[in-house]
């Protein structure tokens, strides 16, 4: 399993050799670095955490290696090449190749307290005869019984802000120089979210 961490930079497009237009999302992957393995013999289960972005502090102890970094993550599951990594070993870019194909993880964009129309896509009611001041309205939210309101019920709420993951993307580009991953398609969150990204 290959995996990194890394920061969306926002939305691109590139031309194919036929001239068809490829969108792209540039993503900042790594160099991250290992602070922590973990077994099942102490932990109980095999982990790598990883750290990214290093803080800007000028004082940190050897044993406290984990503090100086401003994002830690945990990936689970082992292969033989995670295996030879030790901890404060680098992780960047080249661990990926372009046509691999990924999947990732981050926090979707989040959008606030939204109603029923953008939030669940309703149709709202009908402009005419009488509507008058609920043309975004929910409509009817129960019934005479049981007389409750059943949960999950599609109402108005906070829209975004989720974990989400995307899989099935293929790797377009790779730039070693700038520690930079060329993606076919869209990933969740806004510019400068944090995310996940594996390969098998």
């Amino acid at each position: 399993m290959k995996f990194i961490l890394g920061r969306k930079i926002g939305m691109s497009q590139i031309f194919d050799e036929k001239g068809k237009v490829i969108p792209l999302t540039w993503v900042e992957a790594g160099p991250c670095f290992v602070t922590q393995i973990k077994t099942k013999e102490k932990d109980e289960y095999e982990a790598m955490q990883v750290g990214f972005i290093k803080k800007k502090t000028k004082h940190i102890k050897k044993t406290e290696k984990e503090k100086g970094f401003r994002y830690l993550r945990e990936f689970q599951g082992a292969t033989e090449e995670n295996q030879k990594l030790k901890s404060g070993a680098k992780i960047d870019v080249t661990v990926f190749s372009e046509g691999d194909i990924v999947k990732i993880s981050g926090l979707s964009k989040g959008k606030g307290f939204q109603g029923v129309v953008k939030r669940w896509g309703f149709a709202g009611l009908p402009k005419t005869h009488g509507t008058k001041h609920m043309l975004r309205m929910p409509g009817s939210i129960g019934q005479s019984g049981p007389e409750r309101v059943f949960k999950g019920k599609k109402m108005a709420g906070r829209m975004g802000n989720k974990r989400m993951t995307v899989k099935n993307l293929k790797v377009i580009k790779i730039d070693k120089e700038k520690n930079l991953i060329g993606i076919k398609g869209a990933v969740p969150g806004t510019k400068g979210t944090l995310l996940e990204i594996l390969s098998k």
